[in-house]
């Protein structure tokens, strides 16, 4: 099991309550600590640093390659991958597989030229055939690489959001359970919807939910998980505070 310490609230990318948590920890099943990942109270070493994270937001295991993939994204740029087992380093990259670039964020825009650079990269999932899916989360889209690097795909998120608004930003991502993962399941917390996207052409095929408490509703939902049934998972936070569970 990893966990990883990302920024706290409120929220102040000045405030060493924020900057501090700066870490990931291993455990077994049982709790037992295993590994750590970065250090608390070093979060602000920039997006080349090869030992320290900068609040970082999501980890996902290749168990096959035993290899970690953290986004490490509230102050830092980039999706990073250590050793899973000794944590030692291994590679990083930014967007495109650039080499990641720190300082002012620009003000996203869907008229403009599309970021060269990650804003708040806030989820990484590899998929059964290889792939690797970062959630671009300022930047509104996902972008799809090889596992060393290599820039393969993007999509800027274009659902039916309600009143004639086109857009969504992804938080989170999980594969539909076929064999061929042939869906992605996005949580827009921005949006406060769930969209189902052809993970072929990365099309937006189906969308749910709205801002509200009732069930089946959507307050700034963060997190979502599919079993091996279909059943999905849907975890809220900010003022949700709960988890949801659909049906296929």
């Amino acid at each position: 099991m990893w966990v990883g310490f990302g920024g706290g609230l409120p929220y102040d990318p000045s405030a060493k309550t924020t900057t501090d948590n700066a870490l990931v920890l291993k455990f077994t099943p049982s709790g037992e600590f295993l590994l750590q990942i970065g250090d608390f109270g070093v979060g602000t070493e920039g997006s080349d640093s090869t030992m320290f994270l900068g609040q970082p937001t999501d980890v996902w295991v290749d168990g096959e390659a035993n290899e970690a993939y953290i986004t490490d994204g509230y102050t830092n740029r980039r999706l990073i991958v250590f050793d899973a087992t000794t944590g030692d380093y291994v590679r990083h990259w930014g967007g495109y597989g650039n080499a990641p670039e720190d300082g002012p964020v620009p003000r996203f825009s869907r008229d403009a030229e599309p970021p060269q650079q990650f804003s708040t990269p806030h989820c990484v999932t590899g998929a059964a055939d290889g792939l690797v899916y970062v959630c671009d989360r300022g930047n509104q889209r996902i972008q799809v690489f090889q596992k060393d690097g290599t820039f393969v795909d993007e999509a800027f998120i274009e659902a039916d959001l309600g009143d004639g608004a086109v857009g969504g930003t992804p938080w989170d991502i999980a594969f539909s359970p076929d064999p061929a993962q042939s869906q992605l399941f996005v949580v827009d917390g921005g949006g406060h919807a769930v969209h189902m996207l052809d993970r072929e052409s990365l099309e937006v095929t189906e969308s749910f939910g709205r801002r509200g408490r009732w069930a089946g509703q959507f307050e700034s939902p963060h997190n979502l998980a599919l079993d091996s049934q279909g059943n999905l998972f849907v975890g809220e936070t900010l003022d949700g505070r709960r988890v949801q569970k659909f049906v296929p």
